[in-house]
């Protein structure tokens, strides 16, 4: 298969980069525009394998940018976007890149595939739109299904919940071959510092204080980013066209016990955890069922309890790549994420 992946230096996208590469015949070709989030160095271990790197090709560029994407459509089999600005402080902070990116780059990269499609005598070119669990907004009890209303309730996760609208309006009123995952909260190596594992890691090492919002009992079901990457990849294959597929991690932990787990395997003190002014609009929880691409065939394989060692270490490991990317930018957005709320900060 010849794929082109959106966002492919992002987290989760270079994750999928890397292992689609190495367990089928597939070739990539990868647009990134190489945003704060996306860092080339995620694909090294590619660029500096010669098999790899014969079925590889980056071409930088932005995805909504018409010209670049019909450019590289021609010869594609599938796409599959992880192209995102992900994180949900940022897009309150600032909302006009998650609009761009989330519903304007869908809706550029969903017309290429019509256009090119409708040129084939084989095959549709498949769309694969990587998704979020936010887009069902807070779940106070049970958890959410395919079929749930989307409501979301911040910036970010309505610019994803309009792209998922987007991808299932082509489906319906142009044939489309389109597929989406809905994926929970993610961490594992690589993920940019901005997000909660990740900070909070880097900040323990370095002594800093680790800034928990409001009381920290806030729910996530967190998915190892290898398990992530392989069921988009699953579904890329496997799915039926017009359905969306939940992926869900290992069941919920709140923010108060990441952060424990954190500084005990650190070996950090508890007394750098404060409490910090909550965000705006903070979903309480988040809960998906995972029934429909479990059917399917697919399942987690890494437990939280091994996932989050395993990232910790990564990153204890890996001071040289997280210190570059907390550098520059990273001050001034940490300053006005968390200055105030630092100063404003009691004990946890």
């Amino acid at each position: 298969m010849r794929i082109l992946v959106t966002g492919g230096a992002g987290f989760i996208g270079s994750t999928f980069v890397r292992r689609r590469l190495r367990s089928t015949g597939d070739s990539i070709v990868v647009l990134d525009a190489l945003t704060y989030a996306g860092n080339i160095t995620n694909l090294a271990e590619v660029e500096e394998d010669a098999t790899l790197r014969a079925r590889f090709r980056f071409v930088r560029g932005d995805i909504a940018d018409a010209a670049v994407v019909r450019s590289l459509i021609g010869e594609i089999d599938a796409v599959v976007n992880f192209a995102a600005e992900s994180h949900v402080d940022r897009s309150i902070l600032e909302a006009d890149a998650f609009l761009r990116t989330g519903v304007i780059g869908v809706h550029v990269l969903l017309d290429a595939v019509r256009a090119a499609s409708a040129t084939r005598v084989d095959r549709p070119i498949r769309f694969v739109q990587v998704s979020t669990d936010e887009v069902y907004g807070a779940v106070d009890v049970g958890a959410s299904v395919e079929t749930d209303p989307l409501v979301p309730r911040s910036p970010y996760a309505a610019a994803k919940a309009a792209g998922d609208l987007l991808v299932g309006a082509y489906h319906v009123t142009h044939g489309t071959d389109v597929v989406i995952t809905r994926g929970a909260n993610t961490y594992g190596p690589h993920q940019h510092p901005e997000k909660l594992i990740p900070l909070f890691i880097t900040n323990a090492i370095d002594d800093l204080p680790v800034p928990i919002y409001g009381d920290g009992l806030q729910e996530r079901d967190w998915l190892y980013v290898d398990d992530h990457a392989d069921a988009v990849g699953f579904v890329l294959d496997r799915g039926q066209s017009g359905q969306a597929y939940n992926v869900p991690g290992g069941g919920p932990v709140t923010n108060r016990e990441v952060t424990r787990a954190i500084l005990a395997t650190v070996g950090k003190p508890w007394s750098l955890a404060r409490s910090v002014p909550d965000r705006p609009g903070h979903d309480r929880r988040y809960a998906m069922d995972g029934s429909k691409i479990e059917h399917l065939g697919w399942h987690a394989k890494v437990a939280w309890d091994a996932g989050l060692p395993a990232t910790i270490a990564w990153f204890v490991a890996n001071r040289d790549w997280w210190a570059r990317v907390r550098s520059g930018e990273w001050n001034d957005y940490y300053e006005r994420q968390y200055g105030r709320r630092l100063a404003d900060s009691v004990p946890a």
